[in-house]
């Protein structure tokens, strides 16, 4: 599966459209993790990780720099976290999570991106209970053994570890997912993660073919174009 995460990482990111939604997304992102937890990214491990990530999709140091010295200030916007869930084209589950200041809009415009693609939003629960919330960190790598046997001997509940196509996949419960890179920095620093996260792992994939191909692109298009979108986390596999 670690293969096929990666497959389903990248075809996000064709997806993802412009440069300016990934920077907005991750200085909103930055900006209200820095504001509830602390601006110093020494003690805001949230705040690190997340800054890690924005360098890694290479959102510019001024566009960080902003949104810390933002959260600095006082008042400013006062951003919530909404989640929907649903069904999204050719019957895969979905779950969208945003960031907003304003919750009519945002469930407004969520909402079009279902009813314009022929799917189903649904209640809180409605699908996400079949995923899981893990830790996911992958990197190229031929020894799952020996990585598996370091992260357990740093006393750190790992769910799977998989190797497929010489990448290697670590799952994991997402309240490890410090630890783990702690484990790595210290212990393994010759391995390069390539996919460093906490994301939700669906239980079981849908198989999307015929015309709910071109629905789902659209459906995942529509919501990238969603200002309040921060994440969108699915089960579809595009069949080949």
């Amino acid at each position: 599966m670690g293969r096929a995460y990666q497959n389903r990482k990248l075809s996000m990111a064709k997806t993802a459209g412009q440069k300016t939604k990934v920077y907005s997304k991750f200085g909103k992102e930055i900006y209200v993790i820095a504001k509830n937890g602390g601006t110093d990214p020494d003690g805001n491990l949230a705040l690190r990780s997340t800054i890690e990530k924005a360098k890694k999709a290479q959102v510019p140091a001024h566009v960080i720099e902003k949104a810390i010295e933002k959260a600095k200030g006082t008042g400013g916007e006062d951003y919530v976290p909404a989640r929907y869930e649903g069904f999204g084209p050719g019957n895969c589950m979905v779950i969208i999570d945003c960031l907003t200041d304003n919750g009519n809009r945002t469930i407004k415009d969520v909402r079009q991106c279902f009813t314009k693609t022929h799917s189903k939003i649904g209640s809180s629960g409605t699908v996400s209970h079949m995923f899981d919330h893990q830790a996911v960190f992958s990197f190229k790598g031929d020894d799952d053994e020996a990585v598996l046997e370091n992260l357990m001997m740093a006393d750190i509940d790992v769910t799977d570890v998989e190797l497929e196509d010489g990448i290697i996949t670590v799952y994991a419960p997402h309240t490890e997912f410090f630890k783990i890179k702690t484990a790595f920095a210290n212990d393994m620093p010759e391995f390069e993660l390539d996919v460093e996260e906490i994301t939700f792992v669906p239980q079981t994939y849908t198989e999307i073919a015929g015309d709910d191909v071109e629905m789902f692109e659209k459906f995942m298009n529509m919501l990238e174009d969603c200002e309040d979108v921060q994440e969108v986390y699915h089960n579809a596999e595009i069949a080949e």
